[in-house]
C-alpha cells in the first residue's frame, strides 16, 4: 500500500477521486444523507480549512481509501454538542472528519495504517471524530485506537447520531486538561 498526503492546496485535483470512492462505498443506496451531492458538501467544507489533511491509500495505483481532518478552530467543537470537560478550552483539537476503505480492501489494516499517516503526523493536543451508533464494531476499532466516547449527537436533522469520541495526541506531548 502506498500513502500519500496531500493538504488544503491539493483539495481541487483530489476532490473527485474522493467523491468516486465514496460513490462506491455508498453505492447508490437510499440514504440521502450519504449522497454525493452531501458528501461534496462535505469535502469542500473541510477541504477549505487550511489546516486540512488527507492521506489517501493507493494499492497499484488504484485508490483504496482515504481519510481527512483539520484541526477545529481555537475553543471549537462539532456542530451540535459542547466540548467534553475532559477537553480544556484552550487544548487544540484534530477533528477527523473521514475514514473510509474501499470494499475490496477491507479487513487488510488498511483503515490503520491511513489513521496513523494521517493522525500520527498532528502536532493538535487531541482527536475527535464521530462514529455512527449503529455501527458498534467501527466504534470498537476506533476504542482500540485509544478513543474513548465522550457523548453522542445528532448535527443535521437528516443525519444518524454519532458516537464522539476523543484521544490524547502523543506527537503533540502531554494533553492539555
Amino acid at each position: 500500500m502506498d500513502l500519500k498526503t496531500y493538504t488544503h492546496k491539493d483539495a481541487a485535483d483530489i476532490r473527485e477521486m474522493l467523491l468516486d470512492m465514496h460513490d462506491a462505498v455508498y453505492d447508490g443506496g437510499e440514504d440521502r444523507f450519504h449522497e454525493r451531492e452531501r458528501f461534496a458538501w462535505f469535502v469542500d467544507l473541510w477541504s477549505g480549512k487550511g489546516g486540512w489533511s488527507c492521506v489517501v491509500g493507493f494499492d497499484k495505483g488504484a485508490p483504496a481509501g482515504f481519510t481527512y481532518g483539520a484541526p477545529f478552530e481555537p475553543g471549537k467543537w462539532w456542530k451540535g454538542s459542547e466540548r467534553p470537560a475532559s477537553v480544556a478550552p484552550e487544548a487544540t483539537v484534530f477533528a477527523l472528519s473521514e475514514l473510509m476503505v474501499m470494499e475490496k480492501w477491507r479487513k487488510k489494516g488498511i483503515s490503520t495504517k491511513l489513521h496513523e499517516a494521517l493522525v500520527d503526523s498532528r502536532s493538535e493536543n487531541f482527536a475527535t471524530l464521530l462514529v455512527d451508533t449503529t455501527h458498534p464494531k467501527v466504534q470498537a476499532l476506533y476504542e482500540t485506537w485509544k478513543y474513548e466516547k465522550v457523548g453522542e449527537q445528532k448535527p443535521f436533522e437528516d443525519s444518524p447520531v454519532f458516537t464522539i469520541m476523543v484521544k490524547p495526541l502523543a506527537a503533540a506531548g502531554r494533553p492539555v486538561t
